[in-house]
């Protein structure tokens, strides 16, 4: 059992610090950003799990009731693999650290969740409040739609059940009816992807764990790929131009009152809509694609490897 410890502990720390950092500098999710968050979620799970299952075990060789629990069933030879019983004292410790860990992700993940319930509930009180009526026709076009009366273009999309497509005024009178639909198009997608419960997640785990490589570069990556994969959505509905035009008309008026990350994002999204990088082959983005979902069951893996091997 100390090796299977200190494989999934050696595992996790690999994700969570090289491996994030190496794929936060690499380039290629650029050209498939739903393959890149794909790929970061797997990362996540992969850590995760790590941590999971040596709390398990640690948990099982600490405890003896959850021990008989687990492998009460289990055949002696099984039982035997795991050398539970003689399990060394710097176990004990590290199974407290990792239960202590899991009892803060929870919590930060309850928090996270309670918080955006209540600012999405205040955002759409006020929003009701200051829309007017509706448009004739656009509600048949765009489905839920709330037009609001603001004198600078935006539009968004407000989570919540029913998810509402919000728009100003201003931006109806400067997009054009092609940008519009570029614009919509984008917050559909993403409502379908749904990407407001991904960035809930790295929010929640990168304020948890604000020290951890993994989890910075998890939000801060999924903040700029959830964009350019609906900036993709849309442009293959609309047009790149179109789609990149539309995204410098809502962002004009912000100009140097903009955040500088804010404006970095922006700037590679219009570059990447009117020079699109190559996509990658089909071979490519499977291998990838599975390689990724693969990582997650290397600490399930570890772990069930000696009593698979007892069993042989």
């Amino acid at each position: 059992m100390t090796s299977c410890l200190l494989l999934l502990c050696a595992l996790g720390l690999a994700a969570a610090v090289p491996v994030a950092r190496a794929l936060n500098r690499a380039t290629w999710p650029e050209q498939a950003p739903v393959l890149g968050l794909w790929v970061w979620q797997c990362l996540v799970a992969t850590a995760l799990l790590s941590c999971l299952t040596a709390l398990v075990l640690g948990s099982a060789a600490g405890f003896r009731t959850l021990r008989d629990h687990l492998f009460g069933s289990a055949p002696p030879a099984v039982v035997a693999a795991y050398q539970l019983s003689s399990a060394p004292a710097w176990t004990m410790a590290l199974t407290l650290l990792m239960a202590a860990g899991a009892a803060w992700t929870a919590a930060a993940l309850v928090g996270q969740l309670h918080a955006v319930r209540r600012v999405r509930g205040a955002a759409r009180a006020r929003l009701r409040e200051r829309a007017p009526e509706l448009p004739a026709g656009l509600a048949a076009d765009h489905g839920p739609l709330l037009v609001l009366e603001e004198e600078y273009p935006d539009a968004w999309r407000m989570p919540g059940s029913p998810s509402r497509l919000v728009v100003t005024t201003a931006a109806l009178h400067r997009l054009t009816d092609r940008q519009l639909d570029a614009v919509l198009t984008h917050e559909r997608g993403h409502a379908r992807a749904r990407h407001d419960w991904l960035l809930c997640l790295s929010i929640a785990l990168a304020g948890a764990f604000p020290k951890v490589p993994l989890f910075t570069h998890f939000c801060e990556q999924t903040h700029r790929l959830v964009e350019l994969a609906a900036d993709d959505t849309a442009a293959r509905q609309c047009g790149h131009v179109t789609t990149a035009l539309a995204l410098v008309e809502l962002n004009q008026h912000r100009g140097a009152f903009s955040h500088p990350s804010s404006r970095r994002l922006l700037d590679e999204r219009v570059n990447r809509l009117l020079t699109p990088p190559p996509p990658f082959r089909p071979r490519e983005r499977t291998l990838i694609a599975t390689a990724a979902a693969l990582a997650p069951l290397l600490p399930l893996l570890i772990t069930f490897a000696p009593g698979i091997g007892a069993l042989e």
